[in-house]
Protein backbone atom coordinates (compact mmCIF):
# COMPACT_ATOMS: atom_id res chain seq x y z
CA UNK A 1 0.00 0.00 0.00
CA UNK A 2 1.59 3.26 -1.17
CA UNK A 3 0.40 6.51 0.33
CA UNK A 4 1.24 10.04 -0.71
CA UNK A 5 3.17 11.69 2.17
CA UNK A 6 3.41 15.18 0.63
CA UNK A 7 2.39 18.15 2.74
CA UNK A 8 -0.53 18.97 0.43
CA UNK A 9 -1.81 15.39 0.57
CA UNK A 10 -1.55 15.29 4.35
CA UNK A 11 -3.30 18.66 4.59
CA UNK A 12 -6.17 17.75 2.27
CA UNK A 13 -6.72 14.39 3.98
CA UNK A 14 -6.80 15.91 7.47
CA UNK A 15 -10.03 16.78 9.23
CA UNK A 16 -11.42 20.32 9.11
CA UNK A 17 -10.28 21.06 12.67
CA UNK A 18 -6.70 19.98 11.91
CA UNK A 19 -6.71 22.03 8.70
CA UNK A 20 -7.92 25.10 10.61
CA UNK A 21 -5.23 24.60 13.26
CA UNK A 22 -2.54 24.31 10.57
CA UNK A 23 -3.81 27.43 8.78
CA UNK A 24 -3.95 29.31 12.07
CA UNK A 25 -0.37 28.34 12.92
CA UNK A 26 0.91 29.25 9.45
CA UNK A 27 -0.89 32.61 9.55
CA UNK A 28 0.37 33.49 13.00
CA UNK A 29 3.85 32.36 12.01
CA UNK A 30 3.86 34.71 9.01
CA UNK A 31 2.66 37.62 11.15
CA UNK A 32 5.23 36.78 13.84
CA UNK A 33 8.14 36.61 11.41
CA UNK A 34 7.04 39.91 9.87
CA UNK A 35 7.02 41.52 13.32
CA UNK A 36 10.35 39.92 14.27
CA UNK A 37 12.05 41.26 11.14
CA UNK A 38 10.45 44.68 11.56
CA UNK A 39 11.45 44.85 15.24
CA UNK A 40 14.99 43.74 14.38
CA UNK A 41 15.33 46.55 11.84
CA UNK A 42 13.89 49.05 14.31
CA UNK A 43 16.35 48.00 17.04
CA UNK A 44 19.25 48.16 14.60
CA UNK A 45 18.24 51.69 13.50
CA UNK A 46 17.82 52.73 17.13
CA UNK A 47 21.28 51.43 18.03
CA UNK A 48 22.91 53.30 15.13
CA UNK A 49 21.01 56.49 16.02
CA UNK A 50 21.93 56.23 19.71
CA UNK A 51 25.61 55.78 18.88
CA UNK A 52 25.52 58.76 16.51
CA UNK A 53 23.81 60.97 19.09
CA UNK A 54 26.21 59.92 21.84
CA UNK A 55 29.24 60.70 19.73
CA UNK A 56 27.79 64.14 18.94
CA UNK A 57 26.78 64.72 22.56
CA UNK A 58 30.19 63.80 23.98
CA UNK A 59 32.10 65.66 21.25
CA UNK A 60 32.12 68.79 23.41
CA UNK A 61 29.53 70.72 21.44
CA UNK A 62 27.68 73.37 23.43
CA UNK A 63 24.34 71.99 24.64
CA UNK A 64 22.33 74.94 23.29
CA UNK A 65 23.82 74.37 19.83
CA UNK A 66 23.04 70.69 20.10
CA UNK A 67 19.48 71.57 21.11
CA UNK A 68 19.04 73.88 18.11
CA UNK A 69 20.54 71.25 15.82
CA UNK A 70 18.00 68.58 16.82
CA UNK A 71 14.97 70.72 17.72
CA UNK A 72 14.44 71.68 14.07
CA UNK A 73 13.78 68.05 13.12
CA UNK A 74 10.21 66.71 13.04
CA UNK A 75 9.31 64.64 16.10
CA UNK A 76 8.82 61.44 14.07
CA UNK A 77 12.35 61.74 12.59
CA UNK A 78 14.07 61.98 15.98
CA UNK A 79 15.45 58.89 17.66
CA UNK A 80 14.98 58.17 21.33
CA UNK A 81 18.12 59.83 22.63
CA UNK A 82 17.46 63.00 20.67
CA UNK A 83 13.85 63.25 21.86
CA UNK A 84 14.87 62.62 25.47
CA UNK A 85 17.56 65.30 25.24
CA UNK A 86 15.20 67.78 23.56
CA UNK A 87 12.48 67.21 26.18
CA UNK A 88 14.90 67.63 29.07
CA UNK A 89 16.66 70.67 27.65
CA UNK A 90 13.38 72.36 26.66
CA UNK A 91 12.01 71.92 30.19
CA UNK A 92 15.32 73.08 31.69
CA UNK A 93 15.25 76.30 29.63
CA UNK A 94 11.55 76.90 30.36
CA UNK A 95 12.02 76.53 34.14
CA UNK A 96 15.25 78.49 34.14
CA UNK A 97 13.48 81.51 32.61
CA UNK A 98 11.10 81.66 35.57
CA UNK A 99 12.73 83.91 38.17
CA UNK A 100 11.25 82.28 41.27
CA UNK A 101 12.27 78.70 40.42
CA UNK A 102 14.99 77.14 42.58
CA UNK A 103 17.89 75.24 41.00
CA UNK A 104 16.71 71.91 42.41
CA UNK A 105 13.25 72.38 40.92
CA UNK A 106 14.79 73.14 37.52
CA UNK A 107 16.78 69.92 37.59
CA UNK A 108 13.81 67.89 38.84
CA UNK A 109 11.59 69.32 36.11
CA UNK A 110 14.14 68.46 33.42
CA UNK A 111 14.49 64.94 34.82
CA UNK A 112 10.71 64.51 34.86
CA UNK A 113 10.43 65.61 31.22
CA UNK A 114 13.24 63.22 30.27
CA UNK A 115 11.52 60.32 32.09
CA UNK A 116 8.30 60.98 30.17
CA UNK A 117 10.17 61.09 26.85
CA UNK A 118 12.04 57.91 27.79
CA UNK A 119 8.76 56.15 28.65
CA UNK A 120 7.40 57.09 25.21
CA UNK A 121 10.52 55.72 23.55
CA UNK A 122 10.35 52.48 25.53
CA UNK A 123 6.70 52.11 24.57
CA UNK A 124 7.62 52.61 20.90
CA UNK A 125 10.38 50.00 21.08
CA UNK A 126 8.23 47.48 22.97
CA UNK A 127 5.31 47.73 20.55
CA UNK A 128 4.02 44.25 19.47
CA UNK A 129 6.22 42.40 21.97
CA UNK A 130 3.23 41.18 24.03
CA UNK A 131 1.75 39.65 20.85
CA UNK A 132 5.01 37.84 20.10
CA UNK A 133 5.27 36.60 23.68
CA UNK A 134 1.71 35.31 23.59
CA UNK A 135 2.26 33.55 20.27
CA UNK A 136 5.48 32.01 21.56
CA UNK A 137 3.82 30.60 24.64
CA UNK A 138 0.50 29.50 23.12
CA UNK A 139 1.56 28.07 19.73
CA UNK A 140 2.94 24.77 21.06
CA UNK A 141 -0.38 24.04 22.77
CA UNK A 142 -2.37 24.90 19.66
CA UNK A 143 -0.13 22.61 17.62
CA UNK A 144 -0.47 19.89 20.23
CA UNK A 145 -4.26 20.24 20.09
CA UNK A 146 -4.15 19.71 16.31
CA UNK A 147 -1.90 16.69 16.72
CA UNK A 148 -4.10 15.09 19.37
CA UNK A 149 -7.20 15.75 17.27
CA UNK A 150 -5.55 14.04 14.30
CA UNK A 151 -4.47 11.05 16.38
CA UNK A 152 -7.99 10.71 17.80
CA UNK A 153 -9.39 10.62 14.27
CA UNK A 154 -6.78 8.03 13.26
CA UNK A 155 -7.76 5.80 16.18
CA UNK A 156 -11.43 6.19 15.28
CA UNK A 157 -10.60 5.09 11.74
CA UNK A 158 -8.69 2.09 13.04
CA UNK A 159 -11.55 1.24 15.38
CA UNK A 160 -14.02 1.29 12.50
CA UNK A 161 -11.83 -1.04 10.38
CA UNK A 162 -12.58 -4.72 10.52
CA UNK A 163 -8.97 -5.64 10.58
CA UNK A 164 -6.18 -3.39 11.92
CA UNK A 165 -3.02 -4.27 10.09
CA UNK A 166 0.38 -2.65 10.36
CA UNK A 167 -0.14 -0.99 6.98
CA UNK A 168 -3.36 0.63 8.22
CA UNK A 169 -1.62 1.98 11.32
Amino acid sequence: MVTDQSFISLFTNASLVVQLVMLLLVGVSIVSWTLIIQRGQLFKQATVAINAFESTFWSGIELSKLYHKFSGEPADKMNGSESIFIAGFREFVRLRKQPSTQAGAVVEGAQRAMRVAMAREIERLENHLPFLATVGSVSPYVGLFGTVWGIMNAFRGLGAAQQATLAMV
